[in-house]
This record gives C-alpha cells, structure tokens and sequence, in this order.
C-alpha cells in the first residue's frame, strides 16, 4: 500500500464516521420535532376549550354590566322623580303649615297672656359648666 491508499482509506473513513454521526443527528433531530408536534397538538387540545369558556365569559360579564347599567339608570330615574316629588310636596304644604303652626302659636300666646300674667323669670349665670341662681350669685360677690 503506497501513501496514497492510505490517504484515500483515511478520508474514506472519516467520510464514514461524519455521515453516521449526521445520520445519528438527523434521527434525534426527528424525535424532537414528533416530540414537538405531539406537544403543540396537544396544547392546541387543551387551548381550544379554554378560549371558548374565555369567551362564554367575557360575553356572560358584557350581558351582566348590561342589566347592571340598566338598573343604574333606572335607580338615578326613580331618584329623580322622588326629588321632584318632594320639592312638590314641600312646596304645597310646606308654606302653608308653616304659616297654619305660626297662626297656632301666636292665637296661644296671646290667649295665654290674657289669662294670666307673665311670671318674672330669674337670671342665671352659667359658671364652669353649671347653673347659679341669681339669689346665689349675689351672695357670691357680695
């Protein structure tokens, strides 16, 4: 065997063991993607029926702040109506019933003062949080 076989034998060789060792790359290459695919397959599986009860949710929420928004404006329309009833009420009553208590309290001042005459009320000087008759007071200073 001259230098030249051995040469070619050598490159022959290497040829050899960079092709198994692509092939063996090229194989594990492949159960990576089956792996790969079988696992977006299956999040694909799992996805599918969360983002459909995602949606039967946020449809569910829209229909309840619907009714909720319905009941809002219909709390504020009561609430109105109940202010302009009693502005009404107040309005035709309240004037008139002042003026009928104002009329009561005058007719028993002045019967009252007929009938009797004004009782002399005596002074009170308030003192550190209590009363102090007059008749006291005088004492005190004098």
């Amino acid at each position: 065997m001259s230098g030249g076989e051995v040469a070619g034998i050598l490159v022959a060789v290497f040829w050899a063991i960079l092709v198994s060792f692509l092939a063996v790359v090229l194989v594990r290459l492949a159960q990576v993607l089956k792996a790969t695919a079988k696992l977006v397959a299956d999040v694909t599986d799992q996805a599918v029926p969360l983002l459909a009860d995602a949606s039967t949710t946020v449809r569910s929420a829209r229909t309840q702040l619907d009714r909720v928004d319905a009941i809002a404006s219909d709390v504020q329309e009561v609430t109105s109506n109940a202010s302009a009833l009693s502005s009404t009420v107040a309005s035709a009553f309240g004037g008139p019933l002042v003026k009928v208590a104002a009329f009561g309290y005058g007719v028993r001042k002045a019967l009252g003062r007929a009938d009797e005459a004004p009782a002399k009320t005596s002074r009170r000087t308030v003192i550190v949080g209590r009363t102090v008759p007059a008749a006291r007071r005088r004492k005190q200073k004098g």
